[in-house]
């Protein structure tokens, strides 16, 4: 996939390489072209381009039936390029549903120097969409920001990603249940898509992989796992650089840097990913097709070793163990 050398380059994320247009023109229409997909062998100018985008999203989201009548969808918004598209879509596809809502749940995990640019993103965004926000933060719930947490631990760049993970998905679960959101929706694109399930296989954690998908309501299933708030993902069919163009082109606030955490094996299976993804183009789509494919005979094989749900001795959240992994770092 190929950029226009002079786009700026807040819109696309900080890894991967411009390329050099292979067409200066759209192919549907002889405009100016922004892009130039190689997976498709198309150039396409920006109207094309927005409306291919939300055209494949509106697919996704029909074919997994991810909006039911009477749904009330939380957006998970980080003031990032994803999250920002995936409210915007979202909200233009339900926006005008009198049988659906949608809010946006913010977390300020207390990361100094990115949050306050990033949550002021996210504020911005959904005043111009005139959408509900909520806000939480780790200091609340856990009575220390993240930066504090990593201190007193002493963890070095490549253990955070996984502390903050657990501690977002914590939050979000528990206050998306008590505003009482039906469907939990991120912005995870196609690349992250295709990093998890491999980071999945690297570790051998099939299990976790069944919580992977377009609609993630495996655990919700289990005995004990009405706690668990059903996820959905419509941007996993978008690869990652288009959602950052995407995101400049429809002229979303957002903010572009990437946490300064970020680390440990996701990074380097997004290297890796990436790396393949230029030799051979396409790649990043077989891997989540064939996940896909694979998923249930996956989910069948571990049905019957699964065990029920339990509820955490000291929050009263849902875990796999007597305390929860939240309160396990945290409490």
């Amino acid at each position: 996939m190929q950029v226009r050398k002079d786009w700026p380059q807040a819109a696309l994320p900080a890894n991967p390489a411009l390329g050099v247009m292979q067409k200066s023109k759209c192919s549907k229409c002889g405009a100016k072209a922004v892009i130039f997909r190689d997976y498709e062998g198309v150039a396409l100018c920006r109207g094309h381009f927005l409306r291919s985008i939300e055209k494949r999203v509106k697919k996704v989201v029909r074919k997994h039936g991810m909006i039911e009548p009477g749904d009330r969808i939380g957006v998970a918004l980080s003031g990032g390029k994803d999250s920002a598209v995936a409210l915007h879509l979202m909200n233009m596809i339900v926006g005008n549903r009198p049988d659906v809502s949608i809010i946006a749940i913010s977390i300020n995990e207390g990361i100094r120097g990115s949050r306050d640019l990033a949550l002021k993103k996210s504020v911005e965004l959904c005043k111009k969409l005139d959408i509900e926000q909520h806000t939480f933060s780790y200091k609340e719930e856990f009575g220390k920001s993240l930066d504090e947490k990593v201190k007193e631990m002493g963890l070095g760049k490549d253990d955070v990603c996984g502390l903050c993970g657990v501690s977002r998905r914590w939050i979000l679960n528990k206050k998306a249940r008590e505003l009482k959101v039906t469907k939990l929706c991120f912005g995870m694109n196609l690349d992250d898509e295709a990093e998890s399930i491999m980071m999945n296989y690297v570790r051998g954690d099939i299990p976790r992989a069944c919580r992977l998908g377009p609609v993630t309501k495996y655990s919700t299933k289990r005995k004990g796992g009405d706690m668990f708030i059903p996820r959905i993902k419509p941007l996993r069919w978008i690869p990652e650089k288009e959602v950052g163009l995407y995101a400049r082109l429809a002229g979303l606030p957002f903010r572009p840097k990437e946490c300064k955490y970020r680390g440990g094996l996701r990074v380097d299976v997004e290297k890796a990913l990436l790396d393949l993804e230029k030799k051979h183009v396409g790649l990043m789509f077989t891997v989540v097709n064939t996940f896909d494919r694979m998923l249930p005979g996956i989910k069948k094989t571990l049905d019957s070793k699964e065990t029920a749900i339990k509820k955490c001795k000291i929050c009263g959240e849902p875990g796999s163990h007597e305390v929860c992994k939240a309160c396990e770092l945290w409490r």
